[in-house]
């Protein structure tokens, strides 16, 4: 897999953490999945794990908390 930032074939599978501002809110979500590429550090991440982001971003809507870390495996 090609970096989309550099160009670099030097994308490596692991884990990261995800963060994202909503509503005025933080969160945090560790373990996520993705690739990261070994010469500029972008992350990338599949639509799949994306698709679960965005659920558990749903669920954080809903319990309306000023922060809120989780962990992917255990909420994905």
């Amino acid at each position: 897999m090609k970096c989309p930032v550099c160009g670099a074939d030097l994308m490596k599978a692991g884990k990261t953490a995800y963060f994202a501002q909503i509503d005025g809110c933080y969160i945090i979500i560790e373990n996520v999945p993705c690739y990261t590429c070994s010469q500029c550090g972008e992350k990338v991440y599949s639509a799949s794990v994306l698709e679960k982001i965005d659920d558990i971003i749903d669920r954080f809507r809903k319990l309306h908390e000023k922060l809120m870390i989780m962990d992917y495996s255990k909420a994905a």
